[in-house]
């Protein structure tokens, strides 16, 4: 029997949340939250890109979609902790940020970046989806059948 534990269950949520956030948010959390830390580049930011699969209905058989541009890359902390990041889209200074805030994370420092950034970006990632809900609801048409009087 699988283990249900993962231990990864954290990361991969912070992780998503970096990824997510629009330009130059999580530096500007990051910035008012500390100072940064030194850190040595295991991989300087590089741009690429991934090939996007999917499946018809969430569950024919998967094909590839298409390619997506992304940036990518990983560093160490002085104190030896490893931050990845992976963005989409060409913004390497994203990269280097969300990475930075992954190696924190690992830290001592997360007690102080959780309700710093990521509970913030959290709540603004929550609040524009929340907002595109609703104005894609404001577009909903019901159609119904009338009845034509004939019998």
């Amino acid at each position: 029997m699988k283990d249900t534990f993962d231990e990864n269950t954290d990361r991969r949520a912070w992780m998503s949340l970096l990824a997510k956030a629009p330009e130059g948010r999580v530096a500007a959390l990051l910035d008012a939250a500390m100072t940064r830390p030194g850190f040595t580049w295991l991989r300087a930011p590089e741009t690429g890109s991934t090939m996007v699969r999917a499946r018809a209905g969430g569950t024919g058989a998967p094909f590839n979609l298409g390619e997506m541009t992304v940036t990518r890359c990983a560093l160490t902390l002085e104190t030896g902790e490893v931050g990845h990041a992976y963005i989409q889209g060409r913004r390497k200074d994203d990269a280097e940020v969300a990475a930075l805030v992954d190696a924190l994370m690992q830290t001592n420092a997360a007690d102080l970046l959780r309700p710093k950034l990521l509970a913030p970006l959290q709540d603004e990632l929550a609040t524009a989806k929340s907002d595109r809900a609703a104005k894609a609801a404001a577009t909903k048409v019901d159609f119904f059948t009338m009845v034509r009087g004939e019998d």
